[in-house]
């Protein structure tokens, strides 16, 4: 059978995909256009499974919040290049993802790309394997965040990298924000020492003790000079204990009191955080895919 232009163009506006990738799915499926996009959906399923592998640490991070703010959603999704990151298709695709969070409140990241994307449309999880084969990057829905809460969500956005989502009781939209704005730039564990993990406390203080001895101070002295550097470092590593980064010379306990205010939990992600890129010597990189070919 003839592959007219008609077909190719009809292929290419249903799937997204290349003009020759459209040619090659409709002579292999001898002109049947719904057989080649079938066809098209299975190899795309495979580039994904081969894809998999490779290191995807660019990508966003978005929030959502409810209208009445009790209610809200953070996901991180990644890719491999800020190059994809930053295209209309990949934000909309991140965008509906939150949404969906919001609305269904998925237990997990499993349960959440089982969902669709959008209302009767292809899941989560068949839409990411579509971008992968059109695009030619690994994309990953990482992590995300739902709570709820009687009080209310506020959040930072810092770029599309860095996203802080703040719970407070009493605090107005600046307020909020300030917090936010702060807990993007001065990365607190948490929000106070109750909130400190018991295990990182005990870590913190066996290498304070070991530093403490090798002084050979008298033990009185020892247990003064542990106490002293953990109050120093609790303030360091929680939210009400650090300098507030707009004006250091209060902490953010004290702006927080003098407001009335009480900030709850927090949520702060950071694009490929954690994440081990792997360097890549340009011109080497080059010279792979000129051989690849």
């Amino acid at each position: 059978m003839q592959i007219t232009a008609a077909m190719v163009k009809e292929l290419r506006e249903r799937t997204g995909s290349g003009m020759m990738e459209c040619k090659k799915a409709l002579t292999a499926a001898g002109g049947d256009i719904d057989q080649a996009i079938e066809d098209m959906r299975k190899s795309g399923l495979a580039k994904a499974d081969k894809k998999a592998g490779r290191t995807a640490a660019e990508g966003l991070v978005i929030i959502e919040i409810s209208d009445d703010k009790k209610e809200a959603a953070i996901v991180e999704v990644n890719c491999e290049t800020d190059f994809v990151s930053g295209g209309d298709d990949f934000k909309g695709f991140v965008s509906a993802i939150a949404k969906r969070i919001l609305s269904d409140s998925p237990a997990d990241v499993a349960a959440l790309v089982a969902l669709p994307l959008a209302d009767d449309g292809d899941s989560i999880e068949e839409t990411r394997q579509a971008m992968v084969a059109k695009i030619g990057e690994n994309i990953q829905v990482r992590r995300f965040a739902r709570a709820s809460t009687d009080a209310a969500f506020g959040s930072y956005m810092h770029g599309t990298r860095i996203g802080v989502l703040v719970e407070m009781e009493n605090g107005n939209d600046e307020l909020v924000k300030d917090v936010a704005m702060h807990i993007a730039a001065s990365s607190p564990v948490c929000v106070d020492e109750d909130q400190v993990p018991a295990e990182l406390l005990e870590k913190e203080k066996e290498i304070f003790i070991a530093q403490a001895k090798e002084s050979g101070k008298p033990d009185d002295i020892i247990e003064k000079m542990i106490s002293g550097r953990m109050r120093k470092y609790l303030a360091e590593i929680t939210l009400v204990g650090q300098p507030f980064v707009k004006d250091p010379d209060q902490s953010v306990g004290k702006l927080l009191s003098a407001a009335g205010a009480t900030a709850r939990s927090f949520f702060r992600y950071e694009v490929g955080e954690g994440i081990e890129k792997k360097q890549e010597n340009f011109a080497d990189e080059v010279m792979a895919q000129i051989e690849a070919s």
